[in-house]
């Protein structure tokens, strides 16, 4: 008779520096509470010492890890041959927006006609600065029936500059381009320092799918060695990640703070990235919706050759953990508005 799997000493989870359940969840120490009585420590690569793999982030090549982040280092590390499931999706809006020079004449997605746009170029795996900034301009391009034909790409040597978006920034600054893709709360405040102007709102384009990117749908992604040997273990995981996006719905003040310390942000470029109501949008599903929208980013990465391989995104999703940790949180309910911060 063979042996159930030992439990793991340790589960990993990784989030981006935005909007997460898994982020709510990490602050308030619901995840390692839940584990604590089954002797597992739950880390975070981010927060770990430097023992920690934090390239797994983008490669996912820890069987024991969580990942709730963008949809290009996933699709990539999926492509790639990493043995990872699909579990959920989030769409949170986070502001996404093109700047450009002041008194540069731009004020529409019609106007980047002709004019030369930044794609800026990191020595890095998996590029999703690049993939963001190209995936961006064909958001706001194609809201005017227009396509990256259309302008002028010009590369922007990234590597070594401090901050986000820096590179793109000072290029606009010194007249090398006409126009920078930026988005979340970060950028809000370094569009502020810049002095440059917002030409193009792509979270007021009425369709979704301009808006898709890295973020627009975010995956939570678990690796298959973990799912087949410990799915209890996911199922809980996940459990908590809807229980954590139940809270945060009732809590914009508190979710206001986290975002601070998750994005690194101050009140005002959270207030700018994210609009009234995102503490109401953590909750993961599989809809098919999401996953058409994933389709779409995966085709688009792999035309721009992103993707060595092609990713099949119905096929790569599974949605019997979501169901499983939906059922738990029916037949087990927690409180956890009452747990210890």
């Amino acid at each position: 008779m063979t042996s159930a799997p030992a439990l793991p000493a340790t589960l990993w989870f990784t989030r981006c520096p935005v909007p997460t359940a898994t982020g709510i969840a990490a602050d308030r120490h619901w995840l390692t509470d839940e584990f604590a009585p089954d002797g597992i420590t739950v880390r975070s690569l981010q927060d770990a010492e430097p023992d920690a793999d934090r390239e797994a982030h983008f490669t996912h090549a820890l069987p024991g890890l969580f990942r709730e982040g963008g949809n290009v280092p996933a699709l990539w590390a999926r492509s790639c041959g990493e043995r990872t499931r699909l579990v959920g999706l989030t769409w949170i809006e986070e502001r996404q927006v093109v700047l450009v020079a002041p008194g540069s004449g731009i004020r529409s997605a019609g106007d980047l006609r002709g004019r030369r746009i930044a794609l800026p170029a990191h020595s890095i795996a998996i590029d999703f600065w690049r993939a963001m900034a190209l995936r961006g301009f064909e958001g706001a391009l194609a809201s005017a029936g227009l396509s990256l034909a259309d302008t002028v790409p010009v590369d922007v040597p990234a590597d070594g500059r401090a901050g986000q978006w820096a590179a793109e920034l000072a290029a606009l600054r010194r007249g090398d381009v006409d126009a920078v893709y930026v988005k979340g709360a970060l950028a809000v405040e370094a569009a502020r320092r810049s002095g440059a102007e917002v030409a193009v709102e792509l979270d007021d384009l009425p369709d979704r799918r301009f808006r898709i990117n890295n973020g627009t749908p975010r995956p939570i992604t678990v690796h298959q060695d973990l799912l087949d040997e410990h799915p209890a273990l996911v199922d809980r995981f996940l459990a908590v990640l809807l229980r954590a996006a139940d809270w945060a719905a009732g809590s914009p003040a508190e979710v206001d703070r986290i975002l601070g310390a998750e994005t690194g942000a101050g009140a005002e470029g959270v207030a700018g990235a994210y609009r009234p109501g995102t503490h109401r949008t953590l909750h993961p599903d599989l809809s098919p919706e999401r996953l058409a929208l994933l389709a779409e980013q995966e085709s688009a990465l792999r035309a721009h050759g992103f993707l060595p391989e092609p990713v099949q995104v119905t096929a790569w999703a599974d949605p019997e953990p979501l169901r499983r940790a939906a059922a738990l949180n029916a037949t087990h309910p927690k409180s956890p508005q009452s747990a210890a911060p």
